[in-house]
């Protein structure tokens, strides 16, 4: 029993000290910081010249009641108002603001992919030069020193 118990502990450790799932790990963490700056950004700095230039409409406010359990509509001044008097309210505004928050997000984690692959191809196609001794001759298609520039095969410049 304690050999078996030893022998899970082992494979965790193995598993756990992995790179795979420390970077994992801390892709999630960078992904969790990363998102709470683009909600900012959607909520503070692109949904009030928004909502002001649709006529000075905070979409954060924008919500429907429901009616009580005597099946009357009461109208509050805000959200929060009708929050707090325990009124039952569909938040679309909220919503709204949450979906332009995750196009956002998503158009940035492009990006940044975008960004990345970018680099990745830049360094392997590095590697792949400098790890490479010949190239072929374009004309005569022949195998040729890597620093060479005319062909001796068919003495074209490359």
């Amino acid at each position: 029993m304690l050999n078996r118990f030893k022998k899970y502990i082992d494979e965790f450790k193995t598993f756990a000290i992995k790179g795979n799932v420390i970077d994992m790990a801390v892709g999630i963490i960078i992904g969790a910081a990363f998102s709470k700056i683009v909600d900012s950004m959607v909520k503070d700095i692109i949904m009030p010249p928004m909502g002001w230039a649709l006529g000075k409409v905070d979409f954060a406010n924008l919500y429907l009641t429901l009616p009580n359990y005597e099946g009357k509509i009461i109208h509050y001044p805000s959200l929060e108002s009708a929050q707090a008097a325990g009124a039952v309210t569909i938040n679309y505004g909220l919503f709204i603001n949450t979906l332009i928050s995750f196009v956002f997000v998503s158009f940035a984690v492009f990006l940044l992919i975008k960004f990345i692959n970018r680099l990745r191809l830049a360094a392997d196609k590095k590697v792949l030069y400098e790890t490479q001794k010949t190239k072929t001759c374009p004309r005569c298609f022949s195998s040729i020193n890597i620093n060479a520039t005319r062909c001796p095969f068919c003495t074209s410049e490359l």
